[in-house]
């Protein structure tokens, strides 16, 4: 009798190996929904940051009656001094006049091996201007076309071509 008492004290290998199974199971669902999330944040920071720039542009263009010039996908406003401004750089540059302070950081895309891209539309006299930015997420409805893999601009935010853009109200993403 003491001797079937040792043998049902433990688990049996293959009762082990299902746990770990399980488990693995778990651990890779979960860490998938994680990074999901983390792709997520970073296109709705972005996002945020677009919208953000473009209503500082929009109360640059209420007082200047025009959109800062563009200097290498960067807004050549910092400072914004008549005739010699200076070129902003993504998340250390003070987007300003001397009067107003229109953005006080300017925001840098949170992924440092992408950045976002300013342009005014050639032949506009400085009246339309795009936001690029790239979206992480493959799904996200709001990629230029609906197709975040297959972009109809062919402009680089970085390392990858840019889907994602946020436009005057006069101009649109392809012009």
């Amino acid at each position: 009798m003491n001797n079937k008492l040792k043998q049902k004290a433990g688990f049996t290998l293959v009762e082990l190996l299902v746990v770990m199974s399980i488990i693995g199971v778990l651990v890779t669902l979960v860490a998938g929904g994680f990074r999901t999330a983390q792709l997520r944040g970073r296109d709705a920071q972005r996002k945020s940051d677009l919208k953000n720039i473009a209503n500082s542009l929009e109360l640059f263009l209420s007082d200047y009656g025009q959109y800062p010039a563009d200097q290498g996908g960067l807004i050549l406003a910092c400072p914004y001094l008549s005739g010699t401004s200076t070129a902003c750089s993504w998340g250390a540059s003070e987007f300003t006049d001397n009067r107003s302070i229109y953005f006080k950081l300017v925001p840098a895309d949170p992924d440092p091996d992408l950045d976002y891209i300013y342009r005014i539309v050639p032949g506009s006299n400085n009246k339309k201007f795009q936001l690029f930015a790239r979206l992480e997420n493959p799904r996200d409805q709001n990629c230029l076309d609906g197709d975040c893999e297959n972009s109809p601009v062919s402009y680089t935010c970085g390392s990858e071509v840019c889907n994602f853009s946020i436009t005057s109200a006069n101009s649109t993403p392809t012009e």
